[in-house]
């Protein structure tokens, strides 16, 4: 992929969504629930502060993140799904 986000914007892949329950019941694809786990796959620079300088991102490609359920823009690159969202819109990173 050959896409950088600008400036406090990072492009995550969301995590496939439960087609399972642990009981074992099969969820139909109208009922899935939309995932708010996924994978960071780009990062831009960082944000510009007030006094111009660029305070770089808590999170790095690789790492695996908790966000929003309405978190950031749905985007497809080469048939995959991504999400462009802001860093401020992750709630934790998954370790």
């Amino acid at each position: 992929m050959n896409l950088t986000p600008l400036h406090d914007r990072v492009i995550v892949k969301p995590s496939a969504a439960e087609e399972k329950t642990s009981g074992g019941i099969i969820i139909p694809d109208s009922a899935q629930e939309k995932p708010q786990r996924g994978e960071i796959v780009a990062v831009g620079e960082g944000k510009i502060s007030d006094d111009g300088s660029k305070q770089p991102l808590a999170v790095k490609v690789g790492d695996n993140v908790l966000y929003g359920k309405y978190s950031g823009t749905e985007i497809q690159i080469e048939g995959a799904d991504y999400l462009i969202m802001r860093e401020s819109d992750i709630f934790a990173i998954v370790s």
